[in-house]
């Protein structure tokens, strides 16, 4: 049996890396796409908004499946570059579906739970639910996936280019500012210095999902998809996301307890949105997960409990 190869890009990232080790585990070959980060042999350096770049790349690697991961994903920092956002998060998607689409190669475009509008009272979001992104970030991402079908669409390849979206996430990480849940750590650190006044949400709801298992899902997503003859049958959209509910402040509270530090300085803010800020999130965005479950799909996850437990070595009796 032939080996199948598979390319990740973004792939020095906090979900790249972990996409990257479960085709891996799977006996893939697997090559990564990175920039500043890229090594040159299993990480190439692929400028993604070159499209000569990103042609050299798939004709070097000849990949059967593509797992697009690379992003502007910090919805503080999209608003900050609207333009360098766009670029990465729709225009070198599109450009990366047309490739792609143009040699039959299956796309996973890794999209977010910040398309919808995540209004009280409307999740859990099927696949097909209306989107409503509250954000640039979501708008851009809802852009990119909107890019990436149309392509498709276009070349007549419908079915070979597929969405995941995906809520928060956490996981291993070379740093905790790689992740909006492990960055958490950090604000419980810094509570412990005298004088510090943290104030954190306690109103969104959100449901961070592990890395490792946003892997393991687009693993056995592109499996299903190439095995598949007539992939006009399979849906479009995609979704993934643990069942864990917390709100940013229950995490601090969880870290905390965990690591036996006190949080009398972190104070949670239940009031929601500030009407003036740049960037408003929404309430509770949860995603339905039924879409992979009816191709059949695993979409179990571990504890989030469990998982960080492990992670501070805190085994307590």
């Amino acid at each position: 049996m032939t080996t199948k190869t598979a390319l990740v890009t973004g792939a020095t990232g906090l979900l790249g890396r972990q996409v990257v080790k479960a085709f891996a585990k799977k006996d893939w070959s697997v090559k990564g796409t990175g920039f500043s980060r890229a090594d040159g042999t299993e990480i190439l350096k692929v400028d993604l908004g070159s499209a000569d770049e990103v042609r050299k790349a798939l004709d070097d690697v000849k990949p059967q499946v593509v797992v697009h991961c690379a992003a502007n994903r910090f919805p503080d920092k999209v608003d900050k570059d609207p333009e360098g956002t766009r670029a990465i998060n729709v225009e070198a998607s599109r450009t990366i579906a047309q490739l792609c689409a143009e040699r039959s190669i299956l796309l996973i475009y890794i999209s977010t739970d910040y398309v919808f509008s995540g209004k009280p009272g409307d999740a859990p979001y099927e696949a097909d639910a209306e989107p409503a992104p509250t954000n640039l970030y979501g708008q851009t991402k809802l852009d990119g996936e909107r890019a990436v079908l149309n392509e498709y669409k276009t070349a007549g390849k419908e079915g070979f280019g597929v969405v995941l979206r995906v809520p928060v996430l956490y996981g291993s990480a070379n740093s905790n500012a790689e992740s909006a849940v492990n960055c958490l750590m950090d604000s419980v650190w810094k509570a412990q210095e005298e004088g510090a006044k943290i104030k954190m949400d306690h109103w969104a709801l959100r449901f961070p999902t592990n890395t490792e298992d946003v892997g393991r899902v687009c693993h056995d997503v592109a499996v299903k998809y190439l095995e598949t003859s007539n992939k006009s049958t399979l849906p479009r959209i995609l979704q993934f996301s643990s069942e864990d509910k917390w709100t940013k402040y229950e995490i601090c509270q969880f870290f905390a307890e965990v690591n036996g530090l006190p949080i009398t300085r972190i104070e949670a803010n239940t009031e929601g949105n500030d009407p003036t800020a740049s960037v408003q999130r929404p309430y509770d965005c949860h995603l339905s997960t039924k879409a992979l479950k009816d191709l059949g799909i695993d979409v179990s996850t571990q504890d989030f409990v469990g998982w960080w437990k492990r992670e501070f070595r805190a085994f307590r009796h």
